[in-house]
């Protein structure tokens, strides 16, 4: 019981703390942070996986399909040609990785899925500040 009081309050704490950065974050910021939701729901999810509890891991996973399915609805096709296009094909790739991994207990999906958010989040990391505020303006 207590130890539930303690995840419910955290869970707030950092609910209320993504709120308050995301309001004052650019649009570079806030696609970061959507990599970084997604990757901590996948965390979470694996540990429930190997714990599991079937509960917490399909919320979880369902979340970081959201995320995932958030991030392909907001590719700007137009602006970006083939990238765009090929992080459509990947976000879409993810998204059924994750729904496989869900349904098959598959921890190697997670990891999968877990491993190629971290390579585009990487990729997104390495745009200069300069450059991501300023698109932010425009």
């Amino acid at each position: 019981m207590y130890q539930t009081g303690i995840h419910q309050a955290l869970n707030q704490y950092r609910d209320a703390g993504a709120r308050a950065e995301a309001s004052d974050a650019n649009p570079h910021r806030l696609i970061q942070m959507l990599f970084e939701g997604a990757l901590e729901r996948i965390a979470v999810a694996r540990g429930a996986m190997q714990q599991g509890d079937k509960a917490v891991k399909g919320e979880r996973i369902s979340r970081a399909i959201d995320i995932v399915e958030g991030l392909r609805a907001h590719l700007d096709m137009e602006k970006g040609g083939d990238v765009a296009a090929n992080l459509e094909s990947l976000y879409e790739y993810m998204a059924r990785r994750l729904m496989e991994a869900n349904l098959r207990d598959d921890v190697a999906a997670l990891d999968e899925v877990a491993n190629l958010l971290r390579e585009v989040k990487a990729g997104w990391d390495a745009i200069p500040e300069q450059l991501a505020a300023e698109a932010g303006r425009g």
